[in-house]
């Protein structure tokens, strides 16, 4: 009983973070049952037969939020489905010790990607056109085929690369993403099915977080409008990193100091990727604050900018000091210059013919 609280709180901190990121549901929950010895395929089966319920709760709640795209969906999501049906008979068809490093390689790769991509600055600018059918099939087929051998991906494949896409709004890319997963889960689930019968699911454990996950699921939705996803990406990424590493390692046969130094090498690894956050996250509310303080401010009527140049005084060149604000005009120059009265103005656009800095 106690094992099934925790996992329902794991399913519950698991959605909260999809629902925030666009991934990591699968990534978090599959890392989990790795860790107390569940099988890869009966892990990657019991968190998809889970996801049914708890994508399709926040399919729901994403579209009440308008955070769904449903073109992108219907493009995505059944490429996706053949991509994750293909995984899932691949992966249930080999054994237990072949799968475990396997699965546990990609998550590995997940999680470290999880690192790089959220350590630097998020993409926020929008390029315009729509994502076409020729993208959008290719990336579900590939995110599908990963997210059912890895018991997760689906996520950390198709939301980067509508994100770097610069064609729709992060939250519609995470609400789109979330959605199609409904789709996705379905199809691993069957392919689980057909591949291990119905013994490979693990029940209680499939309750225990479809409950945790039904529960944040409306939650999350909210949540992706005000969570810095920057700090959350790279904590979940060095999570998903440190505790894979254990299943590699003990795979490769590594141990006595080396198991140790690889430990402290991915944590200072770790370390490094949440300062790196840090500092993305911090620059980038720097220069919302900037622009918003200038959008306030209205636009500038006049600047006060002076240097050095030459201009033509009845038409001879003269040395002059050149300013472009003339009593709070625009439009305007004065210019000062020996021999010339010091309030002598110009009409715009004075001939400047050479000089240190300009006007500007």
């Amino acid at each position: 009983m106690r094992k099934l609280l925790v996992l329902a709180l794991v399913g519950l901190a698991a959605q909260l973070v999809d629902g925030a990121l666009g991934m990591a549901y699968g990534l978090t929950s599959s890392t989990l049952l790795l860790l107390v010895g569940v099988a890869p395929a009966a892990a990657s089966a019991s968190v998809h037969l889970a996801e049914i319920g708890t994508t399709l709760a926040a399919g729901v709640s994403h579209w009440r939020f308008g955070n769904v795209d449903w073109r992108v969906v219907s493009r995505i999501a059944l490429p996706g489905a053949v991509g994750a049906f293909a995984g899932a008979t691949f992966l249930s068809a080999i054994s237990t010790e072949s799968a475990a490093p396997w699965m546990a390689g990609i998550l590995f790769t997940l999680g470290a990607y999880l690192l790089v991509r959220f350590s630097r600055p998020l993409r926020t600018d929008r390029r315009g056109g729509r994502l076409r059918s020729r993208f959008l099939g290719p990336l579900g087929l590939v995110a599908g085929f990963v997210d059912a051998t890895g018991g997760g991906g689906w996520g950390p494949v198709a939301t980067p690369a509508l994100l770097v896409s610069g064609r729709m709004e992060p939250r519609k890319v995470i609400g789109s993403v979330d959605t199609s997963e409904f789709v996705v889960a379905g199809a691993a689930s069957l392919g689980f099915l057909i591949g291990l019968g119905s013994e490979g699911f693990l029940l209680p454990m499939v309750a225990a977080l479809l409950v945790g996950g039904l529960i944040a699921a409306p939650i999350a939705a909210w949540l992706v409008r005000i969570v810095p996803a920057q700090l959350l990406g790279a904590t979940i990424g060095g999570v998903i990193v440190l505790t894979n590493a254990r299943t590699l390692m003990r795979s490769a046969d590594l141990g006595g100091p080396a198991r140790p130094a690889v430990y402290a090498l991915l944590a200072v690894a770790w370390a490094a990727a949440l300062a790196l956050a840090v500092r993305a996250l911090l620059r980038t509310r720097r220069q919302r604050e900037i622009a918003a303080t200038a959008l306030a401010a209205g636009p500038r009527t006049s600047t006060a900018v002076s240097a050095p140049g030459v201009v033509e005084v009845d038409g001879s060149p003269v040395a002059a000091v050149v300013s472009t604000e003339v009593n709070g005009v625009p439009g305007s120059v004065a210019v000062s210059a020996p021999g010339a009265p010091a309030d002598d103005r110009l009409p715009t656009p004075a001939a400047v013919t050479s000089g240190g800095a300009g006007s500007r």
